[in-house]
C-alpha cells in the first residue's frame, strides 16, 4: 500500500500566458501540470492530493500578488508544521538590469513599459522565501527559455519580444542564488548557467522537466531505496540534461546546484515501494509511458488544474474529463 508524504508542500508557477502576449510561455504551463500530475500520483511522489498542500499557479493567477500570497502560504504551512518540507518551482522569464545587477522575475500581470515598478524583484522574491522558516525548502527556478516559445492567446506564434533597453535574459547570478539560499536547510536548483538558454523538448515539456519527471520516478536513485532526496535529483539532472540538450539543439545547458545547506527528502518514491532490486532500468521504460501519459493528458486537457479543485483524483495514466 502507498503511503503519502504527509508533509510535503509545493508551489508550482507556471507563467505561461502573459498579459503581454509577446512575452507568453505556454510550455511553463505544461511543465507545473506535468510536475503537479506526478506530485499527487499516490503511486510516485504521493504527496497529498488538496490544495492544504499543493496550489499551482498558472496564466492569469501567476500575477506578483499571487505569488507573494503563495509564498505567504507555504510560511503558514511551515510555522503550523515543523516537519514541513517545502518545494517551490517558477518557470517563467527571467531579466538583469545591467546597470545595476537587479534581477526580476517576469510573472503574468508584466507591464513591459514600467518594468521595475510592476516586475517581482528577485529581492521581493527572495525576502518572502526567507520567511519561510522550514527546515528543508527546495528552490527550483526556470528562469531563462529559448527564443521561439511564446505564443498569442488566439494559439499563433509571435515574434520574439525585444527586451528594454538595459536588461538582459539570463539564468540567476551566483549572488542571487546565494541571497536565496540564505537560512537553514535551503536548497537552490537553477536550469542552466552563465549565458545559457534552457530549451524545451518538444510541446510538451521543457528539457528540463522532462528529466526532473524521470528524476522523481526514480532515476537517479539506487535499488532498494523509497525515498527522493535533492541530491538524487541533482545527480540525475546534472547528466542527462547537457547531453540532451546537446543532442537536440547541439548547445549547451547546464543545471546548476547549490545544496550547502544539505540533502533531505523530496518525495516518496514510487508511493513508498521504491526500486526493484534491478533499479531505474527495470522500472525506465513504464516511467516512460507514464512520463508521456502526462502529456497526453495536457495536450487534451490543457486546463486540467487552472482551477486546483478540478485537479482531485486525477493521476498519471487516467483519462481526465471536465
Amino acid at each position: 500500500m502507498s503511503e503519502q508524504f504527509t508533509h510535503g508542500y509545493a508551489l508550482l508557477i507556471g507563467v505561461g500566458e502573459s498579459a503581454y502576449s509577446n512575452l507568453s510561455l505556454p510550455v511553463t504551463v505544461k511543465d507545473t501540470q506535468a510536475i503537479y500530475a506526478a506530485l499527487i500520483d499516490p503511486e510516485l511522489c504521493a504527496y497529498p492530493d488538496n490544495e492544504e498542500h499543493i496550489r499551482v499557479l498558472n496564466n492569469q493567477d501567476a500575477t506578483k500578488e499571487g505569488i507573494l500570497e503563495g509564498l505567504n502560504w507555504l510560511k503558514a504551512k511551515a510555522d503550523s508544521d515543523s516537519q514541513a518540507t517545502v518545494f517551490v518551482y517558477y518557470s517563467g522569464h527571467g531579466w538583469l538590469e545591467e546597470n545595476n545587477n537587479s534581477y526580476y522575475l517576469i510573472q503574468h500581470d508584466i507591464d513591459p513599459f514600467d518594468l521595475t515598478e510592476s516586475a517581482l524583484a528577485a529581492e521581493t522574491f527572495t525576502d518572502a522565501l526567507r520567511q519561510i522558516q522550514a527546515e528543508r525548502l527546495l528552490v527550483v527556478i526556470d528562469s531563462c527559455h529559448a527564443a521561439g516559445m511564446a505564443t498569442s492567446k488566439e494559439g499563433k506564434t509571435t515574434p520574439a519580444f525585444k527586451l528594454p533597453q538595459g536588461f538582459v535574459e539570463v539564468p540567476p547570478s551566483k549572488s542571487l542564488i546565494d541571497n536565496l539560499k540564505q537560512g537553514k536547510g535551503r536548497v537552490v536548483f537553477t536550469s542552466s548557467e552563465g549565458e545559457q538558454k534552457s530549451w524545451i523538448k518538444d510541446d510538451s515539456s521543457s528539457i528540463y522537466t522532462y528529466h526532473f519527471l524521470e528524476a522523481l520516478q526514480g532515476a537517479g536513485n539506487k535499488p532498494g531505496d523509497t525515498e527522493v532526496r535533492v541530491s538524487n535529483i541533482m545527480n540525475h539532472l546534472g547528466k542527462v540534461v547537457p547531453e540532451s540538450a546537446r543532442q537536440l539543439y547541439d548547445a549547451k545547458q547546464t543545471p546548476h546546484f547549490d545544496m550547502d545547506a544539505g540533502d533531505f527528502v523530496i518525495t516518496k518514491l514510487r508511493g513508498g515501494k521504491g526500486l526493484p532490486d534491478k533499479g531505474w532500468d527495470e522500472i525506465k521504460s513504464e516511467a516512460m509511458q507514464k512520463i508521456n501519459k502526462i502529456a497526453d493528458v495536457i495536450n487534451q486537457h490543457g486546463k486540467f488544474i487552472t482551477n486546483i479543485n478540478e485537479a482531485h483524483g486525477l493521476h498519471i495514466g487516467d483519462v481526465y474529463h471536465k
